[in-house]
Protein backbone atom coordinates (compact mmCIF):
# COMPACT_ATOMS: atom_id res chain seq x y z
CA UNK A 1 0.00 0.00 0.00
CA UNK A 2 3.15 2.02 0.09
CA UNK A 3 4.56 2.52 -3.20
CA UNK A 4 5.65 5.94 -5.06
CA UNK A 5 3.05 4.91 -7.37
CA UNK A 6 -0.13 4.81 -5.00
CA UNK A 7 1.50 7.72 -2.64
CA UNK A 8 1.30 10.07 -5.85
CA UNK A 9 -1.80 8.55 -6.67
CA UNK A 10 -3.44 9.48 -3.20
CA UNK A 11 -2.31 13.21 -3.29
CA UNK A 12 -2.96 13.76 -6.70
CA UNK A 13 -7.04 12.24 -5.65
CA UNK A 14 -6.32 14.32 -2.24
CA UNK A 15 -5.97 17.62 -4.43
CA UNK A 16 -9.13 16.68 -5.90
CA UNK A 17 -11.43 16.49 -3.29
CA UNK A 18 -11.07 12.79 -2.85
CA UNK A 19 -10.23 11.09 0.48
CA UNK A 20 -8.00 7.59 0.19
CA UNK A 21 -7.61 5.28 2.35
CA UNK A 22 -5.37 2.50 1.62
CA UNK A 23 -4.79 -1.52 3.01
CA UNK A 24 -2.51 -4.05 1.89
CA UNK A 25 -3.36 -7.97 1.69
CA UNK A 26 -1.40 -10.10 4.45
CA UNK A 27 0.64 -11.69 1.49
CA UNK A 28 2.16 -7.92 0.68
CA UNK A 29 1.92 -7.18 3.95
CA UNK A 30 4.36 -10.10 5.04
CA UNK A 31 6.50 -9.27 1.96
CA UNK A 32 7.08 -5.52 3.16
CA UNK A 33 7.77 -6.47 6.43
CA UNK A 34 10.71 -9.10 4.68
CA UNK A 35 8.79 -12.16 4.55
CA UNK A 36 8.80 -14.25 1.51
CA UNK A 37 8.89 -13.28 -1.95
CA UNK A 38 6.52 -16.26 -3.09
CA UNK A 39 3.97 -15.54 -5.73
CA UNK A 40 0.36 -14.26 -4.30
CA UNK A 41 -2.31 -16.31 -3.52
CA UNK A 42 -4.92 -16.77 -6.54
CA UNK A 43 -7.46 -13.35 -6.62
CA UNK A 44 -10.54 -15.28 -5.24
CA UNK A 45 -8.77 -16.22 -2.07
CA UNK A 46 -8.14 -12.76 -1.01
CA UNK A 47 -12.28 -11.67 -1.68
CA UNK A 48 -12.61 -11.99 2.16
CA UNK A 49 -9.82 -9.76 3.00
CA UNK A 50 -11.10 -7.06 0.77
CA UNK A 51 -14.76 -7.20 2.19
CA UNK A 52 -13.37 -6.67 5.57
CA UNK A 53 -10.96 -3.82 4.53
CA UNK A 54 -14.50 -2.41 3.01
CA UNK A 55 -16.53 -2.97 6.06
CA UNK A 56 -13.91 -0.90 8.13
CA UNK A 57 -14.51 2.62 5.95
CA UNK A 58 -15.70 5.52 7.52
CA UNK A 59 -19.46 5.90 6.16
CA UNK A 60 -20.80 9.24 5.23
CA UNK A 61 -20.79 9.45 1.13
CA UNK A 62 -20.11 7.78 -1.70
CA UNK A 63 -17.65 5.13 -1.54
CA UNK A 64 -16.05 4.04 -4.69
CA UNK A 65 -13.22 1.41 -4.25
CA UNK A 66 -10.74 -0.46 -6.60
CA UNK A 67 -6.82 -0.71 -6.47
CA UNK A 68 -3.54 -1.62 -8.89
CA UNK A 69 -3.50 -4.49 -10.49
CA UNK A 70 -4.12 -7.30 -8.33
CA UNK A 71 -6.28 -5.08 -5.92
CA UNK A 72 -8.17 -3.77 -8.47
CA UNK A 73 -8.73 -7.34 -9.85
CA UNK A 74 -10.09 -8.47 -6.33
CA UNK A 75 -12.12 -5.43 -5.97
CA UNK A 76 -13.43 -6.13 -9.43
CA UNK A 77 -14.52 -9.87 -8.41
CA UNK A 78 -16.68 -8.39 -5.10
CA UNK A 79 -18.02 -5.18 -6.64
CA UNK A 80 -21.10 -6.19 -7.66
CA UNK A 81 -21.77 -7.79 -4.18
CA UNK A 82 -21.19 -4.34 -2.48
CA UNK A 83 -22.80 -2.55 -4.76
CA UNK A 84 -25.93 -4.34 -4.29
CA UNK A 85 -24.95 -4.56 -0.54
CA UNK A 86 -25.60 -0.12 -0.66
CA UNK A 87 -21.97 -0.18 0.67
CA UNK A 88 -20.42 1.56 -2.62
CA UNK A 89 -20.72 3.25 -5.67
CA UNK A 90 -18.41 2.05 -7.85
CA UNK A 91 -15.26 0.85 -8.86
CA UNK A 92 -11.85 2.06 -10.41
CA UNK A 93 -9.07 0.01 -11.38
CA UNK A 94 -5.52 1.04 -11.83
CA UNK A 95 -3.50 -1.24 -14.44
CA UNK A 96 -6.01 -3.97 -14.50
CA UNK A 97 -4.04 -7.68 -15.20
CA UNK A 98 -6.58 -8.71 -18.31
CA UNK A 99 -3.97 -11.45 -18.34
CA UNK A 100 0.05 -12.09 -16.96
CA UNK A 101 1.95 -10.79 -19.17
CA UNK A 102 3.11 -12.63 -22.19
CA UNK A 103 0.21 -15.08 -21.96
CA UNK A 104 -2.93 -13.07 -23.80
CA UNK A 105 -4.51 -16.58 -23.69
CA UNK A 106 -5.14 -16.52 -20.29
CA UNK A 107 -7.80 -14.12 -19.97
CA UNK A 108 -9.62 -12.91 -16.38
CA UNK A 109 -12.57 -11.50 -17.86
CA UNK A 110 -15.25 -13.52 -17.44
CA UNK A 111 -16.33 -11.55 -14.51
CA UNK A 112 -16.00 -8.23 -16.71
CA UNK A 113 -18.19 -9.28 -19.09
CA UNK A 114 -21.36 -9.16 -16.83
CA UNK A 115 -20.44 -6.66 -13.83
CA UNK A 116 -22.92 -4.57 -13.56
CA UNK A 117 -21.19 -1.47 -10.72
CA UNK A 118 -20.15 1.02 -12.66
CA UNK A 119 -16.36 0.58 -12.92
CA UNK A 120 -13.41 2.73 -14.18
CA UNK A 121 -10.36 1.18 -15.61
CA UNK A 122 -6.99 3.04 -15.93
CA UNK A 123 -4.84 2.12 -18.58
CA UNK A 124 -1.79 2.00 -19.93
CA UNK A 125 -1.69 1.69 -23.86
CA UNK A 126 1.15 -0.52 -23.98
CA UNK A 127 1.09 -2.37 -20.44
CA UNK A 128 2.03 -5.87 -20.57
CA UNK A 129 -0.47 -6.69 -18.77
CA UNK A 130 -3.61 -6.16 -21.72
CA UNK A 131 -2.15 -3.66 -23.84
CA UNK A 132 -5.37 -0.69 -25.81
CA UNK A 133 -4.45 -2.73 -29.10
CA UNK A 134 -5.78 -6.34 -26.75
CA UNK A 135 -7.82 -4.77 -25.04
CA UNK A 136 -9.87 -2.79 -27.42
CA UNK A 137 -10.66 -7.05 -28.63
CA UNK A 138 -12.00 -7.94 -24.79
CA UNK A 139 -15.91 -8.22 -24.43
CA UNK A 140 -16.40 -5.63 -21.69
CA UNK A 141 -20.34 -4.80 -19.84
CA UNK A 142 -21.04 -1.59 -20.60
CA UNK A 143 -20.87 -0.59 -17.43
CA UNK A 144 -17.28 -0.31 -18.05
CA UNK A 145 -15.33 2.90 -18.78
CA UNK A 146 -11.97 2.70 -20.06
CA UNK A 147 -9.50 5.89 -19.42
CA UNK A 148 -6.18 4.94 -21.28
CA UNK A 149 -2.54 6.44 -20.63
CA UNK A 150 -0.59 7.48 -23.35
CA UNK A 151 2.38 5.19 -24.01
CA UNK A 152 1.76 4.06 -20.37
CA UNK A 153 2.97 1.14 -19.35
CA UNK A 154 1.35 -1.28 -15.68
CA UNK A 155 2.67 2.06 -13.62
CA UNK A 156 1.41 4.38 -16.27
CA UNK A 157 4.83 5.66 -17.30
CA UNK A 158 5.60 6.45 -20.66
CA UNK A 159 8.91 5.90 -23.00
CA UNK A 160 11.05 9.04 -22.71
CA UNK A 161 10.91 9.53 -26.42
CA UNK A 162 6.91 9.22 -26.67
CA UNK A 163 5.73 12.67 -26.17
CA UNK A 164 4.19 11.89 -22.71
CA UNK A 165 5.11 12.44 -18.72
CA UNK A 166 4.90 10.36 -16.11
CA UNK A 167 3.96 13.15 -13.98
CA UNK A 168 1.60 14.23 -17.16
CA UNK A 169 0.02 10.46 -16.99
CA UNK A 170 -0.35 10.44 -13.46
CA UNK A 171 -2.35 13.86 -13.42
CA UNK A 172 -4.42 12.50 -16.53
CA UNK A 173 -5.67 9.48 -14.57
CA UNK A 174 -6.66 11.51 -11.34
CA UNK A 175 -8.49 13.83 -13.60
CA UNK A 176 -10.60 10.90 -15.31
CA UNK A 177 -11.08 9.63 -11.67
CA UNK A 178 -11.96 12.47 -9.81
CA UNK A 179 -14.40 13.31 -13.04
CA UNK A 180 -15.96 9.61 -12.29
CA UNK A 181 -16.30 10.10 -9.06
CA UNK A 182 -18.33 13.04 -9.51
CA UNK A 183 -20.68 11.37 -12.09
CA UNK A 184 -21.27 9.07 -9.24
CA UNK A 185 -22.46 11.27 -6.99
CA UNK A 186 -24.89 13.28 -9.22
CA UNK A 187 -25.46 16.64 -10.08
CA UNK A 188 -25.01 19.20 -7.34
CA UNK A 189 -28.25 20.26 -5.82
Amino acid sequence: MVSPFLDTIAKLLAERGIAVWRFEFAYMAARREGGSRKPPPKAERLANEYRAAVAELPRGGAVIIGGKSMGGRVASMVADDLIKESKIAGLVCLGYPFHPPKKPEQLRTAHLEKITCPTLIVQGERDPFGTRAEVDGFRLSPAIGLHWVGDGDHDLGPRGTSGFTRKGNLTAAADAIAAFARGLAGPPN
